[in-house]
């Protein structure tokens, strides 16, 4: 399924648009919109069925206990459309940037897509003890039946089953096809320090929530603690928190492509661990040393999270996003984690970064340039230590520009304007990716050491 994403009047974006490809990387300079585009993408992405409108009649409800079976027709739903979600979702960019109200009054967001096949996939289960539900392959008619017996109808809330369907059609596997996403925000680093103080604080402020004997919801208390924060760093926060339970999980990676986790703990040069009293820490390689996050370097604490991601909980078809992947990593690594990225797009995982790193793009740029059947680019390959599961196809690649440009015409302009928008760059199966903003810094660069050099003769 290819998702496209239009953008408006979010932030320093005036106007921008975009594609998923297998590997999306958008580049630019500092404030140009590169966060903006991200945050927003992720938050739809994270809780768009949220925003998804499914309206059941009380005559439906009534049928169901009457009859104890209904049947919905789910193109006749209306609400599951992803448009209806967008909207939804744009009114509620305010509290994903965690900004004043108003601040996205004029905003729009939409993700475009192929049709969304709903006959696709059988579906069938339970939902608790409350409703049985299945949905034939080649068929859009759900048909739900009420579990419970006669005398037991009585003290259900209609509320209840009500928001028992809505779940139900939310989490049809036609939707599956939406990626999960997962987001590392460039404030990671600190937030690996401080993991421990915030699990602190959490636990103490529900312990004093429950003292008082109140039923409040522990995901809305949550939100409510981060709401200062953008939607996507209050996740880290919480992942970074969940660190030892995460821990006990096994990624399809870490099942099926050990290699891919030895050669991410060649990165960091050692490994993360967690003791069974829930102590982290980093142990470096032929070492027996044992160092907590705040002992560690900072390109440790960096990559924390994406460790325990790709080791317990990364599946085929999630997104993954990471905002400047190259924080605090040598050059090197820089390459070594280009080339961890397009090994992962290789293997259905998706992957979206923000960069400022010439290294990241030049390396993924030989990724695609090697991906020929040439004897002497297998040549190169070989004797530079690629290995075919970190070439990619140039079909696999988007990469964008934030920056200043013409905004296309709208309606009742007569001369096109200047805007920040996301410029698509050229992407070459034998020349690799083109960023002119990158090139125009190393030629400056270069041009100022010669005449220093050669400028006295």
């Amino acid at each position: 399924m290819s998702l496209t994403v239009k953008l408006k009047n979010i932030g320093i974006l005036k106007q921008a648009e975009f594609s998923l490809g297998d590997l999306t990387v958008i580049c630019g300079e500092n404030n140009t919109g590169k966060t903006y585009a991200t945050y927003a993408l992720y938050g739809f992405l994270h809780s768009w069925r949220k925003f998804i409108p499914i309206t059941i009649s009380d005559d439906q409800i009534q049928h169901l206990f009457t009859e104890r079976v209904l049947k919905i027709e789910l193109t006749h739903t209306g609400g599951w459309i992803l448009e209806d979600a967008c909207k939804n979702y744009t009114k509620q960019l305010d509290g994903i940037f965690a900004a004043s109200e108003g601040t996205f009054q004029n905003s729009e967001f939409h993700l475009l897509t192929d049709e969304i096949d709903i006959c696709d996939k059988e579906y069938n289960g339970s939902y608790g003890s409350l409703l049985i539900f299945s949905k034939d392959q080649g068929s859009a008619e759900l048909t739900l039946t009420l579990s419970m017996e006669k005398e037991e109808k009585r003290e259900i809330d209609t509320t209840v089953v009500r928001n028992a369907i809505n779940v139900i059609i939310k989490n049809a596997p036609f939707f599956d096809s939406v990626p999960r996403p997962f987001i590392f925000s460039s404030e990671r680093t600190g937030v690996s320090i401080f993991r421990k103080v915030l699990d602190y604080a959490h636990s103490r402020l529900l312990g004093e929530v429950v003292g008082t004997g109140n039923n409040i919801d522990e995901y809305q208390l949550l939100s409510k603690v981060y709401q200062s924060y953008p939607s996507p760093i209050g996740e880290n926060v919480d992942f970074s928190r969940r660190l030892e339970d995460i821990a006990k999980n096994k990624s399809f990676i870490s099942k099926e492509h050990p290699k891919i986790l030895e050669d991410f703990a060649d990165i960091i040069g050692g490994e993360y661990n967690i003791t069974q009293n829930g102590q982290l820490y980093y142990t470096p390689k032929d070492t027996k040393l044992k160092l907590t996050m705040d002992q560690s370097s900072s390109a440790v604490r960096s990559l924390l999270d994406i460790g325990f991601y790709l080791n317990c909980i990364v599946q085929k078809g999630d997104l993954i996003m990471v905002n400047e992947p190259e924080l605090s990593l040598h050059p090197e690594n820089q390459r070594r984690i280009a080339r961890l990225f397009a090994r992962l797009a290789n293997l259905g995982v998706k992957v979206f970064i923000t960069t400022h790193s010439d290294y990241i793009v030049k390396e993924l740029n030989t990724l695609i340039m090697l991906n020929h059947d040439k004897p002497h680019l297998k040549r190169v390959a070989e004797e530079n230590g690629y290995q075919d599961s970190e070439l990619i196809n140039v079909d696999k690649v988007k990469v964008y520009v934030a920056e200043k440009a013409l905004l296309p015409l709208e309606e009742g302009q007569k001369r096109r304007k200047r805007g920040h928008t996301l410029v698509p760059a050229k992407v070459h199966p034998r020349f690799g990716i083109g960023v002119s903003s990158f090139d125009k810094t190393i030629d400056d660069m270069n041009r100022i050491q010669d005449d220093i050099v050669w400028g006295e003769e």
